[in-house]
């Protein structure tokens, strides 16, 4: 057992609070909801906000938490606060500095665009601030304390014994789609900002050259992008490739996983991600992937190992190396078992909450 279980086990005391105040499902949400489940086996926590909780008891309202910290730990550490919004910085200041909490607050932040004067005003009220990569870091107007990747579960995110025939058990395509051994996919929302356009035009490109293979986009469409897909389906119907390139729509949130383990390669080309863990959802599951110089991918992706990654909305470069990676199914094979081994060497998601867990004890 290591020295954090240890602890946790000897101090009965609540030591980390958790802000969760959106009631959207958010990446952000994703991202907090993976390594909870890891942290709750490290240190003592409660979750302030109880959306998508599956665990009710971990909630804890805004006045409960006044009451909790009105008085430090029997050892007299502080709590830790950690924010991962705007909205969370400020209810972690109103705790501090209004009604007398006694806590340290962190910040991370995994977001890659400048922020406004108010956002740069709470941060520099944080005690500590983690970034999600060096990209996210680059952001951030002071030096973060600590760079601590996410991790993704890789009990959950698990390659299958034979790839060939969990695509061929997949249900979620009609059987004409499946008569191929082989499947590449890019999930997600189905938008321009995602990149599908480049998916779906760079299949109908190359896909004649590579006749084992089935494109799938999985992702709900929007109202406001009906238009978009339509206009996609027709090309892909011009090119006679409506059976190879199929729209499979919005699936259940607990399927993606085994949906991921089916593909041979996974495909993410959005304008900007905040970190994207789609990336690493997929080289845990064995596949290999093409990414754009989005979020974290080009910190994560080894360029010819596991995948490649293509400077954003640049079809050309998405073409060529598709066209690579489809050319050699024994190499993309090879590719996928390689990002598995980089994900459990680097991006555990228990690795990820054990860093923080260290992090918050330093601080506390």
């Amino acid at each position: 057992m290591n020295s954090s279980a240890v602890q946790k086990q000897s101090n009965g005391e609540v030591e980390l609070i958790i802000g969760n105040s959106n009631s959207n499902f958010s990446g952000v949400t994703s991202t907090m909801l993976q390594v909870l489940s890891e942290q709750q086996k490290l240190i003592n926590l409660r979750v302030m906000g109880k959306h998508h909780l599956s665990d009710a008891s971990l909630n804890i309202s805004f006045w409960q938490v006044v009451k909790l910290c009105r008085r430090p730990l029997a050892d007299g550490r502080f709590r830790i606060f950690h924010a991962r919004r705007v909205d969370e910085m400020i209810q972690a200041l109103l705790l501090k500095h209004i009604f007398g909490a006694k806590i340290k607050i962190i910040f991370s932040s995994a977001a890659q665009r400048r922020r406004s004067g108010s956002t740069k005003w709470l941060t520099d009220k944080m005690d500590a601030v983690l970034a999600m990569c060096k990209a996210s870091a680059s952001y951030l107007h002071r030096e973060p304390d600590a760079i601590i990747y996410h991790g993704v579960k890789t009990d959950v995110y698990t390659p299958p014994e034979d790839k060939k025939a969990a695509w061929q058990a997949l249900d979620i395509l009609p059987k004409s789609a499946k008569k191929n051994q082989y499947g590449i996919a890019i999930l997600g929302r189905v938008r321009k900002q995602k990149g599908v356009h480049l998916f779906v035009e760079s299949c109908i490109e190359i896909l004649d050259k590579h006749p084992d293979f089935t494109a799938v986009v999985v992702g709900a469409i929007s109202s406001s992008n009906e238009d978009f897909v339509q206009a996609l389906q027709a090309k892909i119907a011009q090119a006679g490739l409506t059976d190879r390139i199929v729209f499979a729509g919005e699936q259940n949130f607990s399927d993606i996983p085994t949906i991921f383990s089916t593909l041979s390669l996974v495909v993410a080309l959005s304008d900007n991600e905040g970190f994207g863990l789609t990336i690493l959802e997929a080289m845990s599951s064995g596949s290999a992937v093409l990414a754009s110089e989005a979020g974290a991918w080009p910190e994560v992706v080894e360029q010819g190992k596991n995948g490649y990654v293509v400077p954003v909305n640049d079809l050309p470069a998405v073409i060529e190396k598709m066209d690579i990676l489809l050319s050699d199914p024994q190499k993309l094979a090879e590719m996928g078992l390689a990002g598995r081994k980089r994900v459990l060497e680097h991006y555990s998601v228990q690795r990820e909450a054990k860093q923080l867990v260290d992090f918050y004890r330093q601080l506390m």
